[in-house]
C-alpha cells in the first residue's frame, strides 16, 4: 500500500483524486486551505481520510504533511485565470510560493514522487494545433505564467535535487463535484446548470471557440499512471493532459439542450480578458510514457455530469 498525499483535497479535482485512491486501497492523506475547496468533497471518506487543514504558506505543516508519504498529486492552487487577472499576487503566493514550499517540504522529506497539475493556458495563444509539449509556451494570464512557474520547479528539483517530478498540462478538465457557482467557475458546470435551472447561459465571445474538454475520470487515471510509472519514462518530464479532441461552445450548448430539456435562447456577452481561442492537446508523450488513453469520452462525460447536477439540490433550484 502506497502513501498519497493530495493537496487541495477538498477541490474538484483533488476530491475526486481522493476518492478513487481510497476505492483502491491506498492510505490517503489530503490538505486543504478552504479557498476554493468545499469539506461536503470529501465528507464520504471523511473515515478514510487523513486530512489536514493546512495552507500551502504553512511551512512546518506542509513539513508535517509531507513526512511518511510516497507520492505527492500537487492540485492546490487559485485556479482562475480571470481571479488571476483581478489579484495577481493572491493567486501568485498560492500558484508559485506555495508550490516552491511544498518542493522543499517533499525534497526534505524524501518523498518518491510529485505530480504537479500544469496547466494549457502555458501555450498562450500560438496558433498551430494540436498543443504539443516542444512548443514554445506564451503565457498570457497572470495565472497562466505561474503555472508555467510551477513546471519549471519542478524540472529543476528533479535535475538539482533528484526529487522525481511530473507536470501533467490539464485541458478544461470537467465533471462531478465542479463548482458552478463562483464566477470563475468552469464554463461547462455553468453552462449545465444554468440550463437544467431554465435559465439563460452566456457565452463570451461568439461560442466558435473551442477547448479539449477533458472529463475528471481521465485526469485522476493520469495522475495515478504518472504516479507509478517507471521514472525513466516520466521523472523531470511534461506532458498533456486532455483527449485529443476539441469542440466548440456552440457545440457544447447544443448538446446540452438534449441533456437538460433546455430549449431557450443563449445570450453571449464581450470575450474574457486572458482567455485563449482555440485548444487541443497532442496526447502522444502520455500515451508513450504512461500508458494513458482516455477512458470517458466528451458526451459520456457530460451526460454523467449532467446527470450529477441532476441530484444537487442547488444545482437546479429556481432563482
Amino acid at each position: 500500500m502506497a502513501k498519497y498525499l493530495v493537496t487541495g483535497v477538498a477541490g474538484f479535482i483533488g476530491s475526486s483524486l481522493a476518492r478513487e485512491l481510497v476505492a483502491r486501497g491506498e492510505s490517503v492523506r489530503g490538505i486543504d486551505n478552504f479557498a476554493t475547496g468545499f469539506r461536503h468533497n470529501i465528507e464520504m471518506i471523511k473515515d478514510k481520510l487523513d486530512f489536514r487543514e493546512v495552507d500551502l504558506l504553512d511551512e512546518a505543516g506542509l513539513r508535517d504533511a509531507c513526512s511518511g508519504i510516497d507520492y505527492i498529486l500537487h492540485q492546490a492552487a487559485l485556479p482562475s485565470v480571470p481571479k488571476s487577472v483581478i489579484d495577481p499576487v493572491k493567486s501568485h503566493n498560492a500558484n508559485i510560493n506555495g508550490t516552491l514550499n511544498l518542493l522543499m517540504a517533499a525534497r526534505d522529506a524524501k518523498v518518491k514522487r510529485v505530480v504537479y497539475a500544469a496547466s494549457s493556458s502555458a501555450y498562450g495563444e500560438t496558433p498551430t494545433l494540436p498543443k504539443r509539449e516542444d512548443m514554445a509556451p506564451d503565457p498570457i494570464s497572470p495565472y497562466a505564467v505561474q503555472k508555467l512557474n510551477g513546471e519549471l520547479y519542478m524540472k529543476s528539483f528533479y535535475r538539482v535535487y533528484g526529487l522525481e517530478t511530473v507536470a501533467l498540462r490539464y485541458f478544461n478538465v470537467f465533471g462531478p463535484h465542479q463548482d458552478p457557482t463562483s464566477q470563475y467557475s468552469g464554463v461547462l458546470a455553468k453552462f449545465c446548470t444554468r440550463m437544467l435551472r431554465g435559465e439563460v447561459p452566456t457565452i463570451h465571445g461568439d461560442g466558435e471557440q473551442s477547448r479539449d474538454f477533458t472529463f475528471i475520470a481521465n485526469v485522476v487515471s493520469g495522475n495515478i499512471l504518472a504516479a507509478t510509472a517507471p521514472a525513466s519514462e516520466c521523472a523531470g518530464k511534461m506532458m498533456n493532459m486532455a483527449t485529443g479532441k476539441r469542440i466548440t461552445l456552440n457545440q457544447v450548448v447544443e448538446i446540452l439542450r438534449k441533456l437538460t430539456g433546455y430549449q431557450g435562447k443563449v445570450e453571449h456577452g464581450p470575450d474574457r480578458a486572458g482567455d485563449i481561442k482555440h485548444s487541443l492537446a497532442d496526447i502522444t508523450l502520455a500515451q508513450k510514457h504512461l500508458n494513458y488513453k482516455p477512458l470517458v469520452d466528451f458526451e459520456e462525460g457530460l451526460r454523467r455530469t449532467v446527470e450529477w447536477y441532476k441530484t444537487v439540490p442547488s444545482a437546479v433550484a429556481a432563482g
